[in-house]
């Protein structure tokens, strides 16, 4: 008898069902696969229902991997966004910071053009400034109220010119260098100007009170007519300053006027025009520094 590796699969019936019936299938599909594929050949549209019934049946499937694919996708998106946000942040914060600092900038020479076209105006006005100048100091803690003006003698400054700012009357000049002047400032305590509502007619003094404001006082006294807000100009007499320049705004109404803030602070004042005297011929005909001051008929 042979060894029973060396049996062949004829020995074994259900072997041989086995591999009989495994041929027989291979041939069925053969001819089934073949049946199949001429019908799809003859008439391709045969087969539509059974491809559109397959495309439904999988569809769930695609239509789940398509979702995980794009919440995958998604996921990612935002684990890179996140990991980048930080130096986008940064660069955000360094552009912000730039931006302003530019915008400082773009303001700080819009003011500075604003000064400059009401210098100009200066020049283009009906009276012609003897010097255009900085102010280059000026008390504040002081009773006397003085400024030093950055023009003096060589530039034609001379003593009782009007100061003013674009804003108005800043005073006038008190003592000439060569090259500086000493500027009387409106809230000095020995200052006195004559000035007018801007509105009507009613007339006052100026006078300074030495801590930076004026002091309105009436020159017809009764009813007192002022209201808070009502601002004073110069009027004209004495002749000093011409008429209609910004003196004063009322802020506290008293019995016999009001106290008042100077319109052109020279603590907020860069440069300053030196207008020659209004009308020097009233000046000189003054006998006292209380008449050059206030003015008297000469003046009118």
């Amino acid at each position: 008898m042979a060894p029973p590796s060396s049996r062949r699969s004829g020995h074994s019936r259900r072997a041989q069902y086995g591999q009989f019936t495994g041929y027989v299938l291979a041939a069925i599909g053969a001819a089934l696969g073949a049946v199949l594929l001429g019908i799809s050949l003859w008439r391709p549209t045969s087969f539509n229902g059974v491809r559109t019934a397959a495309a439904d049946t999988v569809a769930p499937a695609g239509e789940a991997g398509a979702v995980v694919r794009t919440e995958g996708q998604s996921l990612f998106d935002k684990i890179s966004g996140y990991l980048q946000a930080g130096a986008q942040n940064a660069e955000l914060r360094k552009e912000v910071e730039l931006a302003r600092i530019r915008l400082k900038e773009a303001e700080a020479v819009r003011e500075e053009n604003a000064r400059l076209k009401a210098l100009l105006g200066f020049r283009e006005s009906e009276v012609k400034p003897v010097a255009v100048a900085r102010l280059v100091a000026s008390t504040a803690t002081s009773t006397r109220r003085f400024a030093y003006l950055g023009a003096g003698r060589d530039q034609g400054v001379g003593v009782g010119m009007p100061v003013r700012s674009p804003r108005g009357v800043v005073g006038r000049v008190l003592e000439v260098g060569d090259d500086s002047a000493r500027v009387l400032l409106l809230g000095d305590s020995e200052s006195v100007i004559p000035v007018r509502r801007a509105k009507d007619e009613v007339v006052a003094f100026a006078e300074g009170r030495g801590d930076g404001r004026l002091r309105i006082r009436l020159i017809n006294l009764g009813i007192n007519p002022l209201r808070r807000g009502d601002v004073f100009v110069t009027s004209g007499a004495g002749g000093y300053y011409r008429p209609g320049i910004a003196v004063a705004i009322v802020q506290e109404v008293t019995p016999d006027g009001a106290v008042a803030a100077v319109i052109s602070d020279p603590a907020a004042t860069d440069f300053v025009s030196v207008e020659p005297i209004w009308q020097p011929r009233a000046v000189d005909a003054a006998k006292t520094p209380v008449s050059q001051e206030v003015g008297g008929p000469a003046g009118e």
